[in-house]
């Protein structure tokens, strides 16, 4: 029987009394645990070994990151130094770990130190003061994780811990809370799916009743029936792609986000051949300046994804994640446009 398999990410020697207890933990719930120092990862010959770790984070169920008072050593694509100090600017091995993890949408469980998270803290509040001395962290890069982290929109829970029973135990509930949500998730799937029966004998009483009244319109009212049956039928597709829209999930988190309902967000949609463009005509639509700061979001690879739902819904081709001249949009399909 397949079981979960969780990916621990963290610095090795400053957790690895962790690491450890972490182990035997998601061992002991019959998960597969995937820790580099138990030989959990397949490392590619041919490629630096930190792209095997990345590998394996992409293809993990759940993401567990631990942050320490360490950041790390440097992620293979760095330009190596020698000479770094306390605010010297890299990526690590653990933050690209994190990164490959998100970009996939797996569910991520942030686990920091109390005194780390102090040290954050205190990093807010004296960003431009590089004389500050933090007593818990060895890289300021450590403070610009967690800023990043605590900056995402979602999948971003943090929890502060000083014992290992403290992780125990909110590990056991954050993850019980997951399966009873997939349980639920089921249930109204199996509800959809009868629903969307219903709904498509329906459209098809919906579609002969259509076609009597265009028949008996055109006949009882020739010179009318025309323009009124054009009307109609243009009403009802803009209500069609407003009701494909408001159900993205995407599109859910800009209404909750900056109270842009759906027919804000259709002309920008249908317009734009890219997600940058789409959050360029979608910020002249609405006059929304709050947008640009959010522009790291739209970004994401799972952004283009979901918007691209929407707009095969629609009947549109898939946006291209930037402007590119040389990658071709997939061509559209043959119905128009909702």
């Amino acid at each position: 029987m397949a079981k979960p398999r969780v990916f621990v990410s963290s610095t090795h020697y400053d957790l690895k009394h962790v690491r450890a207890s972490l182990f035997a933990f998601i061992e002991e719930l019959g998960y597969e645990s995937v820790l580099s120092e138990k030989g959990a990862i397949a490392y590619t010959h041919d490629r630096p070994l930190d792209e095997s770790c990345y590998r394996e984070a992409k293809a993990a169920d759940i993401f567990v990151l631990i942050i320490g008072g360490r950041y790390g050593s440097e992620a293979s694509g760095n330009v190596r130094t020698s000479d770094k100090d306390f605010h010297t600017r890299y990526e690590s091995i653990t933050k690209q770990e994190y990164l490959a993890a998100i970009d996939e949408d797996i569910p991520t469980y942030v686990l920091i130190e109390k005194g780390v998270y102090s040290d954050y803290e205190t990093y807010l509040n004296n960003k431009d003061n590089e004389t500050i001395r933090y007593v818990h962290v060895d890289s300021i890069n450590i403070c610009k994780l967690i800023e990043e982290i605590v900056a995402q929109p979602r999948n971003n829970p943090i929890y502060q811990f000083e014992r290992f029973d403290e992780i125990r135990g909110w590990l056991r509930d954050q993850w019980a809370g997951l399966f009873r949500e997939l349980l639920n998730r089921m249930s109204g799937q199996r509800q959809l799916t009868s629903l969307a029966a219903q709904v498509g004998s329906l459209a098809e009483v919906n579609t002969t009743l259509k076609t009597y009244l265009e028949e008996l319109m055109s006949k009882v009212a020739p010179d009318e029936a025309g323009s009124l049956i054009r009307q109609e039928t243009e009403r009802l597709d803009v209500a069609t792609s407003l009701a494909v829209i408001g159900a993205g999930e995407f599109c859910v988190y800009l209404g909750t986000k900056f109270s842009i309902p759906p027919d804000k967000i259709r002309g920008p949609l249908i317009r734009a051949s890219t997600t940058e463009g789409f959050l360029k005509e979608l910020a002249a639509e609405t006059g929304s300046a709050e947008l640009e700061k959010e522009r790291q979001v739209f970004t994401l690879k799972r952004v283009t994804e979901d918007l691209n739902l929407v707009r095969i819904k629609l009947g549109l081709p898939s946006l291209m994640e930037r402007d590119d001249p040389l990658v071709t949009p997939t061509p559209p399909r043959k119905r128009r446009a909702a």
